[in-house]
């Protein structure tokens, strides 16, 4: 399946006759479905590509891994990116969480945006990262607030991803 590449985002029009891309919105939840296309985020985009199952042009010419891979470690994504990664090799849905002042929001496998809420919010931190107390309360009451948990995925030097299950709780 061909995607291009246009700032950011990677739009796979709808030919007639074709379900591919409808399908990769309905059963896998990738994306944003349109009438005539379906819109992909580069993390969604480069998991899709190192999957085998999509191909991105830019200016009609195709993409290699690599480069898709520079873009992302250019804007400072790839740890967002190799969290997205694990997290969809163990089946979960997963949606932006920017709503939520979050990376992801985390839907158990089978489920998925409309059909039920989500049970996580993600937020990605790096091991060298420093957290001031007061924006992580605010993350951990966000999530408390909006009835999800939230999982810290922690990405380390060697670039492994460590999750935390923060809660909740009154003394």
């Amino acid at each position: 399946m061909r995607g291009d590449l246009c700032e950011g985002i990677v739009t796979i029009n709808i030919e007639k006759g074709s379900q591919r891309a409808v399908s990769l919105n309905q059963k896998s939840q990738f994306g944003k479905l349109s009438q005539d296309s379906l819109e992909l985020s580069i993390i969604e985009a480069c998991y899709l590509m190192e999957s085998g199952r999509l191909d991105i042009y830019e200016n009609n010419e195709k993409c290699e891994i690599s480069y898709i891979i520079n873009l992302i470690k250019d804007q400072d994504i790839y740890g967002k990116y190799l969290v997205y990664k694990d997290l969809k090799n163990r089946g979960y849905i997963i949606k932006t969480g920017f709503k939520y002042g979050s990376e992801f929001r985390l839907y158990e496998r089978g489920t998925g945006s409309g059909h039920a809420h989500s049970d996580f919010l993600v937020k990605v931190l790096y091991e060298t990262s420093e957290v001031n107390v007061l924006d992580f309360a605010s993350y951990v009451r966000v999530s408390h607030g909006v009835n999800k948990r939230l999982l810290l995925a922690v990405v380390d030097d060697d670039l492994d991803v460590t999750y935390y299950n923060i809660e909740w709780t009154r003394p």
